[in-house]
């Protein structure tokens, strides 16, 4: 049984405090929680019933022997210096996305896990959507022939109330805008299904929200295998959540999975038809009951897996390094206005900077 303890204790931490305080992750359980604000800590605590603490250092005093896992829920710039803290207590690290807010970040806790002798997931939970890995067969059994386009929508509400609940919402230095934070996942998605991309061009812009970054954007990237992809993306949409749908076309078949947290299948059409393709239709086209969808179970799962039996991770360090540096080049376009190239040295993004 694996413990694992919770540093940062925020809206997202209530779906890992959730899980691991159940039955649900065989082989994983919460034993303890952290956070910076007191009040915050003092009531996971309480509700979880497991030791509450203010600091890391006394976290690992008092629990360091019944923690063999950290998952750090911090906000998004915060993520890096949190994950140097912990390595060197040789604790394995799971980290929400993004990783990081920079390159430069993501590249020094890859080598400090490295270092430390300790495994690095990254949260990508929306790769184990059941519609995502129906998805995810077709492709590698080339069910699509020669891939034409990939594209995501994100379109969700978050009002300014939203943004104001903390005062890292929506700033350069600790989160980035909708194509760092809410996109994310659906941008990871279009990366793994498509493969490597060559190059993107990027607009945004603050539509609605009063926050210092986007809170709407679109973009266009050119696949190394030739594909093209659409990314649009945006917190602007009102009165509520419309969707959050990844598409691919091929010469062979055409798949849109949509809903709210891309977990249901709207369209599954193949020019060669097989006899599985109407269970699919059956099956997997059911929408969650939140945006975080029904992942999170089975990424734990994934982790546990990957280390007490030592498989390979699906989402490790360097695999979460790609979308961020897709998400970089994005803003990198964004600010100058041209094409970027990947790989490429970002000169002028503003993500994880302070004005």
């Amino acid at each position: 049984m694996l413990g694992v303890a919770l540093l940062g204790c925020g809206r997202i931490a209530v779906r890992h405090a959730q899980l691991l305080s159940s039955s649900e992750i065989a082989g994983a359980k919460l034993v303890a929680v952290c956070d910076i604000d007191k009040v915050r800590a003092e009531a996971f605590g309480i509700k979880y019933n497991v030791p509450y603490f203010t600091d890391l250092d006394s976290m690992m005093k008092e629990c360091g022997d019944k923690i063999d896992v950290v998952s750090i829920l911090t906000p998004s710039g915060k993520h890096a210096q949190n994950t140097l803290e912990v390595a060197p207590y040789q604790k394995h690290i799971i980290v929400e996305k993004p990783m990081a807010l920079t390159l430069e970040d993501a590249d020094k806790m890859i080598e400090s896990c490295d270092k430390f002798g300790i495994r690095l997931f990254v949260v990508k939970q929306n790769r184990y959507n059941l519609p995502v890995q129906k998805l995810r067969e077709a492709l590698e059994s080339g069910r699509f022939g020669k891939i034409v386009m990939g594209s995501v929508r994100v379109r969700w509400c978050r009002d300014n109330a939203y943004y104001k609940q903390d005062s890292w919402r929506g700033t350069w230095a600790q989160d980035g805008g909708v194509f760092t934070n809410q996109a994310s996942h659906h941008i990871d998605l279009l990366e793994w299904m498509l493969g490597d991309v060559e190059s993107v061009f990027a607009k945004s812009r603050i539509a609605l929200s009063d926050i210092e970054t986007e809170d709407t954007g679109v973009a266009v990237l050119k696949f190394k295998n030739g594909a093209l992809g659409v990314i649009e993306a945006t917190t602007a949409t009102r009165p509520k959540d419309l969707e959050g749908s990844l598409s691919i076309l091929g010469e062979l078949g055409s798949v849109e999975i949509g809903g709210f947290a891309v977990n249901e299948i709207k369209h599954w059409n193949f020019t060669n038809a097989m006899e599985s393709d109407k269970e699919v239709m059956e099956k997997y086209s059911v929408n969650p009951p939140n945006v975080y969808g029904f992942g999170h179970k089975e990424y734990y799962l994934h982790v546990v897996d990957s280390i007490l039996n030592g498989t390979k991770a699906l989402v490790d360090g360097l695999e979460g390094r790609k979308s961020l540096e897709l998400i970089i080049a994005m803003y990198e376009s964004v600010e100058t206005g041209k094409e970027v190239f990947l790989r490429f040295h970002p000169e002028k993004c503003r993500l994880g900077h302070k004005e």
